[in-house]
């Protein structure tokens, strides 16, 4: 089973449990982070493409203006939230960012992605649609 969480940062909250019936693509990732932002517009793209697929975006930022900013410039328009004392990356063993987790319905921990990806690929897209998304 995936790590269960609920976290708030003031402007989001987000409780794993209650996105059960859903595949999540959980991703953590930092403003400072050149391949974070290069992934970035892929992870975008892929919830345009496929809304049924929870992404979500767990900045560990410590600077909440940076974060702001950052998400400012970069139209980010996807679920996201900042952990600035890294305490969710911490329950899934996330320190080198990005990685990403791929979560079933069921809230089975199905795969782990390390480094920067190409969210949209055909074999990505096809894997999360397999897997229910």
């Amino acid at each position: 089973m995936a790590p269960s969480f609920s976290i708030s940062d003031g402007s989001q909250s987000i409780d794993l449990s209650k996105l059960r019936g859903k595949v999540v693509v959980l991703n953590f990732w930092a403003s400072w982070c050149a391949p974070c932002v290069e992934e970035l517009p892929t992870l975008i793209e892929l919830q345009r493409k496929m809304p049924q697929v929870a992404v979500i975006a767990i900045s560990t930022d410590e600077d909440d203006g940076a974060y702001k900013r950052f998400l400012a410039e970069h139209h980010v328009d996807l679920t996201t939230i900042r952990d600035g004392e890294q305490r969710v990356n911490a329950l899934y063993g996330s320190f080198r960012y990005p990685e990403t987790y791929v979560i079933d319905q069921k809230g089975v921990l199905r795969r782990k992605f390390i480094g920067p990806q190409v969210w949209t690929s055909p074999e990505i897209v096809d894997y999360l649609t397999k897997l229910g998304g």
